[in-house]
């Protein structure tokens, strides 16, 4: 089925949304639109063997037995319906649409009820049929013809998910929150499966994928879909977890109408209701919301990370409060297969970030320690920079991470980074923000260098040697310096400084504070090079005007930070003999992992700055990713004659243009 004909189903379902215009607010048409859709598609699916559940069902009528197991023998499916009911006889009946309709989908075995009921079909037939809108809308949908003949369940995905991206854009969903094109699920699961094309090929394989924002099921299909074209006698099961209640009934309706278990998809959020707790998978794969917070599940979330530990899946940290795309990744790290004595199990994860989770958080916060968490491991194999503009409801850029804890030996300890974002072609038509696509050449091309990847990066002479690099982990690690300078003063009594004494608590709550003042009024315009010369002429004058000069540290600091005032030619403050460090002159320097850090202020600092020194109290470890940095192609400005004639050939044109406005 080609994109036009998916798009044309798409448009017959929500074509809908003039009957409903008036009666439901324009973001509420979801919430019609997607459960007929849903109850239509499995209505087409129950179609050949429906004679065949009626005749079951007249066969155990009146018997005391559990007959759940043969109507679904006689349906061939997981689920099945034992009404003599269709949309169409319920939409030429309008004066017993309502009960009709209930009858029907309360016929539907308990797995396929319990899909439409988390769309609350229940509340929608009584408000359309108090509208006198539902036997119009059942109507609709009787003569939407999704048979599996016509829409294969691989293209059913399409036309849910366009009905999704259509109802998220009329709810004004956030950004983030968006659907994962087929192509792009496609080279994801490519890049996922490749290493083991081999083992996969092995008769009676079975391997289990597991997506923990599984959304509609497209990446667990297009990961299904991939293992069994390698091989088609594998045996693939397919585990979920959705929040979002309109999708996660679609995949579990996806699964029951492909005969995998819909229990296997779990509701709720994967952080704080984990459906498939101890749970281990072969292959992971998730496209996780970009820049969603999680302060709805903060408390269980750091609740498990400080009374778990690393026994618990946050142990190691926790990212800032407004993204929580790392906690999907510490998640399905939990997930891991172990790998055994002979180097067998484990597991391989892939997952879609945007740039962030590579550099945001400073050395020790919670993303820092994520990374250097994973860095060290040894987990992280790659990460693939994609084109923007890929996907429907954002244009930003966005990129795969490949983790595994059964890295080959050639790749052990090493990461690869790969730019993929001239791999695209424009689209003739957008589909909200996305413009660009990736065919099947450019999947086949990124997939074929990422087999390549470390003889590309090694062989200057490969053609595609620039979009490569390969990295040790540690190169990814840095030591945050803090680069001290002393704190240089030159003492001066101004009214400025008078000022700010007298202003100062440990002067303003003297008994006799304005007297004290005063006895230094006279010393006004002096100035000194020390400190202990200031002191001794500011006590003289304070005692020779009969006052006690006060004792104390808080005195002699306040004396000092207002009377002193910086100077690079000033003197050194020092403390416990130490220089005293200057606050405003504190910088920090990222160092790499490893190289010395004396050296380094050696080399970089002391020729501007000779003395300067490193606090090593204040060190600190942390991890980035400057993907951006290692592919950064300097581009010299165009000469400023080219400039310079350009700008005149446009001021003309502009002049023309005015000239023919005044005529």
């Amino acid at each position: 089925m080609n994109s036009s004909k998916h798009t044309e189903l798409a448009n017959h379902a929500w074509s809908v949304a003039d009957l409903l215009r008036g009666d439901y607010r324009q973001h509420d048409y979801g919430k019609v639109i997607l459960p007929f859709t849903v109850l239509r598609r499995l209505e087409c699916v129950l179609e050949p063997t429906r004679d065949k559940v009626l005749e079951t069902v007249a066969r155990f009528a009146g018997q005391d037995i559990d007959t759940d197991r043969f109507l679904r023998k006689a349906s061939g499916q997981a689920f099945y319906n034992t009404s003599d009911l269709t949309l169409k006889k319920i939409a030429a009946d309008p004066g017993h649409a309502a009960g009709n309709l209930q009858a029907y989908v309360g016929a539907f075995s308990e797995n396929a009820r319990e899909v439409l009921e988390k769309y609350e079909f229940a509340q929608q037939i009584k408000k359309l049929d108090g509208a006198n809108l539902l036997y119009q809308v059942i109507g609709k949908f009787a003569d939407l013809d999704l048979r599996p003949e016509v829409v294969p369940n691989h293209n059913m995905g399409y036309i849910f998910e366009e009905l999704i991206r259509r109802f998220a854009e009329q709810s004004n969903e956030t950004a983030g929150e968006h659907f994962t094109p087929r192509e792009v699920i496609r080279l994801m699961v490519n890049l996922l499966v490749a290493p083991d094309a081999d083992a996969l090929s092995i008769p009676g394989v079975v391997r289990t994928v597991m997506d923990p924002a599984c959304g509609t099921g497209g990446m667990l299909s297009a990961a299904e879909d991939h293992i069994k074209a390698l091989n088609p006698d594998a045996t693939v099961e397919v585990y979920g977890q959705e929040l979002n209640s309109e999708s996660w009934a679609i995949c579990r309706s996806d699964l029951m109408i492909k005969g995998q278990d819909p229990d296997n998809i779990a509701f709720g959020n994967s952080f704080s209701d984990d459906g498939h707790k101890r749970a281990k998978f072969d292959y992971l794969l998730a496209n996780p919301p970009f820049g969603v917070e999680w302060k709805k599940v903060k408390d269980e979330v750091e609740y498990e990370h400080k009374t778990l530990g690393d026994a618990g899946r946050f142990g190691v940290g926790l990212p800032p409060i407004n993204d929580g795309s790392l906690l999907f990744l510490q998640h399905m790290i939990s997930k891991m297969k172990p790998v055994d004595v002979h180097g067998g199990g484990g597991s391989r994860i892939a997952i879609v970030f945007n740039g962030s989770p590579m550099f945001t958080g400073a050395a020790e916060s919670g993303p820092s320690k994520i990374r250097q968490w994973i860095l060290e491991n040894d987990w992280l194999e790659a990460i693939i920079a994609l084109p923007d503009q890929l996907f429907y409801n954002t244009g930003i850029s966005t990129y795969f991470w490949i983790l595994t804890n059964r890295k080959d030996k050639d790749h052990k300890g090493k990461v690869v980074l790969l730019d993929a974002r001239d791999y695209w072609q424009k689209m003739r038509k957008s589909l909200g923000d996305k413009r660009k696509e990736l065919s099947d050449n450019h999947i086949r091309e990124i997939t074929r260098l990422y087999g390549e990847a470390l003889q590309a990066a090694g062989n200057p002479k490969h053609l595609l040697h620039g979009k490569v690099r390969v990295f040790w982990n540690e190169d990814f690690g840095y030591q945050r310096i803090t680069v001290e300078r002393p704190l240089k003063l030159r003492f001066e009594l101004t009214e400025q400084t008078l000022s700010a004494l007298a202003a100062a608590k440990p002067v303003a709550k003297l008994e006799q504070s304005e007297e004290f003042v005063a006895a230094l009024r006279p010393l006004l315009g002096a100035s000194w090079p020390t400190k202990s010369e200031a002191f001794v002429d500011l006590k003289d004058a304070v005692v020779a005007a009969g006052l006690t000069w006060p004792t104390g540290a808080p005195f002699d600091k306040a004396v000092r930070e207002t009377v002193g005032v910086r100077d690079l030619g000033g003197e050194v403050q020092k403390v416990k003999g130490k220089s005293e460090p200057d606050p405003e002159l504190r910088d920090y320097e990222n160092v790499p992992l490893g190289e010395d850090v004396e050296e380094y202020l050696k080399r970089e600092v002391h020729p501007h700055v000779p003395d300067a020194w490193i606090d090593h109290s204040k060190t600190k470890v942390g991890y980035e990713i400057p993907f951006t940095r290692h592919f950064y192609v300097y581009k010299p400005p165009r000469p400023l004659a080219e400039i310079d004639a350009e700008l005149k050939t446009l001021e003309a044109e502009i002049q023309g243009l005015l000239g023919e406005v005044t005529k």
